[in-house]
């Protein structure tokens, strides 16, 4: 079943990283508890998001089972397919591309922590060095524009080390590049808004 969306709200509640999750899963009836299991999440957290895709209608309530004092919601996605409406791309494409930018770089971080943190304490159990590494970095962008030229300029930059060191049957290793602004500084603030501590 395909579900055609015409409203731009729709589209944005339906491309962050998450809920392409959950509609995904949710093909064949599910309920939170499942689906967290599945995504390895907190409840509430899915939870939470089912309600704005079924608030949204691109989930419905499919039955409602009793389970030792509560009531076990049971969902499924409205549609198998979502299809949008090419003009409603053209009309919110911006602002979608931006907040789903940021929370895939959310979801990107939230996945580095946990792996990061289970491969660990693997290690620490087993009396061994996890070995990582971490680069830092601030840059100044003039011009909004300069972040993609930036961008485009690192992929370029990583793309010839990782040619030159990747060697077939070696350890893999995941890179992840992202850049978000920076948090003004305390004082910072203070010049801005003209405060005194």
């Amino acid at each position: 079943m395909l579900g055609f969306v015409e409203e731009p709200e729709k589209v944005r509640l339906a491309l962050s990283p998450i809920r392409r999750q959950l509609l995904d899963l949710l093909r064949e009836p599910s309920s939170a508890t499942q689906l967290a299991a599945a995504l390895e999440l907190p409840r509430q957290r899915v939870n939470y998001h089912l309600r704005e895709l079924e608030k949204a209608g691109l989930v419905e309530l499919v039955e409602e089972r009793q389970r030792r004092g509560f009531t076990e919601r049971i969902l499924r996605a409205s549609a198998a397919t979502l299809v949008v409406d090419p003009a409603v791309m053209g009309r919110a494409f911006s602002t979608i591309q931006d907040q789903y930018a940021a929370e895939h770089l959310v979801e990107v971080a939230a996945g580095t922590v946990r792996d990061v943190a289970r491969m660990q304490s693997k290690a620490d159990a087993a009396g061994k060095r996890l070995l990582t590494f971490t680069l830092e970095a601030e840059v100044r962008f003039a011009e909004p524009g300069d972040v993609h030229r930036f961008t485009d300029a690192l992929t370029e930059a990583i793309r010839r080390t990782v040619e030159e060191f990747d060697t077939d049957g070696g350890r893999p290793y995941r890179l992840i590049a992202g850049g978000h602004p920076a948090s003004r500084r305390t004082d910072d603030v203070a010049k801005d808004t003209g405060e005194t501590s």
